[in-house]
């Protein structure tokens, strides 16, 4: 039998106490290493998955026409669309049945000149319906199509704030209202009647302050971005308003849309700084976006028609590299800030700006320029059909947007 001595026994107790101690510690220490880890693979999982590319029902856009073809004109504007009628407030109901009722085409509500021919100086909200074959003479046209717009025109005066009273009955032949209003083809266009109602008009800016008020939530009208630029804009002389109602198969195109005409300016300019016509030195996109990844969201277009063919040059900021993906140029990278052209030479030009990661670009990395095409040009006069310029150029930014995101492309 072995005796251990009392001071050497304390001191074994000790010894043992304090390796326990030292055990205790260094677990301690491995378990905040391991949270301290599960934390980093969190963060960095949250991190990785915020910068999965995604595509907003709300979108915004800028978009400048260079018309040198036929107006002369060169047009800029702000666009604000979303199919989420919680983003642009209508009625649940109001949507619905304008989107169920199977002649009604599109609602429009402008303060342009002339809404339609023979209407002038006053603000219009414009019913397009579907003309019924049955109707073989203007009045049971007329008549027919009045039956259409009525169900409607009351409850889109409660929505408005509006107290338009009936005008007329506008049979369109051509799409001329759709390039006026630059919206779509699908706004106007033979086959379509257009049942107008009309009201004093309104200067562009209380109109697009009390419109917005009455559409875009406070989040939106708050988080700044292209919005900002619309109402600064609408304080300009030329600056008209105009908002849609497109309705689809199961859901509405909402679109709010400001723009501003600078007459018989356009067959001068061959160097292009887009931000000089939306009055800007800088485009900054809407905050609304900051808790994702939403590349596709704000976009500016430019657009450029001209007689003889051109091509884009001196190009001072950043060319993204595409790939050809079903005949659209697709981005490579969705992260890079850059243009698109597309097509980048010719009688028709078409640039789109991706903001990438960024949150604002400046006018000098905007601007560009357009020189002489080598390309052959036919020796025969081409004549531009109005209404298809309007589907090409003019386009709907949804569109575009989708075509980016559905055909392949992922982060």
């Amino acid at each position: 039998m072995i005796y251990v001595e009392k001071d050497e026994k304390t001191n074994i107790q000790n010894k043992s106490k304090f390796n326990n101690f030292i055990i205790r510690i260094a677990t301690m220490q491995k378990i905040i290493i391991l949270f301290g880890l599960i934390g980093l693979i969190v963060f960095t999982a949250n991190y990785a998955y915020s910068q999965e590319m995604k595509l907003a029902t709300f979108q915004e856009t800028a978009q400048v026409i260079i018309d040198k073809s036929l107006s002369k004109n060169v047009t800029a504007s702000i666009t604000l669309q979303s199919t989420n009628v919680q983003e642009i407030k209508i009625p649940v109901e109001l949507e619905q049945k304008i989107r169920e009722d199977a002649r009604v085409t599109a609602v429009v509500l402008t303060n342009q000149n002339q809404c339609v021919l023979g209407v002038f100086n006053q603000s219009c909200i414009i019913i397009n319906v579907s003309r019924d074959q049955a109707d073989k003479n203007f009045p049971a046209i007329q008549n027919s199509t009045r039956r259409v717009a009525e169900l409607f025109i009351g409850e889109l005066n409660q929505t408005f704030d509006t107290d338009a009273k009936f005008n007329s009955i506008f049979i369109q032949t051509g799409d001329k209202m759709g390039s006026a209003f630059e919206t779509s083809g699908t706004i106007s266009g033979v086959g379509t009647v257009s049942a107008v109602y009309t009201m004093p008009m309104e200067d562009t800016s209380s109109m697009y302050e009390k419109i917005s008020v009455v559409l875009l939530p406070k989040i939106i009208r708050e988080s700044g971005g292209f919005y900002d630029v619309a109402k600064n804009l609408s304080k300009e002389e030329k600056a008209k308003m105009t908002f849609s109602i497109i309705p689809t198969e199961n859901k509405s195109l909402l679109q709010l849309k400001l723009s501003v005409d600078y007459p018989n300016i356009a067959s001068s300019i061959n160097k292009i700084n887009p931000l000089e016509f939306l009055k800007i030195d800088e485009l900054k996109r809407s905050e609304y976006f900051s808790t994702g990844f939403y590349p596709l969201n704000s976009i500016l277009q430019v657009g450029v028609l001209s007689p003889e063919s051109t091509k884009v040059s001196d190009v001072k900021g950043s060319i993204i590299p595409t790939q050809i993906v079903e005949g659209e140029k697709i981005p490579k990278e969705i992260t890079k800030n850059g243009w698109i052209f597309d097509p980048e030479e010719g009688k028709i030009i078409q640039g789109k700006y991706i903001f990438g990661e960024k949150k604002s670009i400046g006018k000098n990395e905007l601007v560009f320029s357009l020189s002489g095409s080598e390309l052959k040009t036919p020796q025969s006069p081409v004549y531009f059909d109005e209404s298809i310029i309007v589907v090409i150029i003019i386009t709907i930014i949804s569109i575009a947007a989708a075509i980016f995101y559905l055909k392949g492309y992922k982060k």
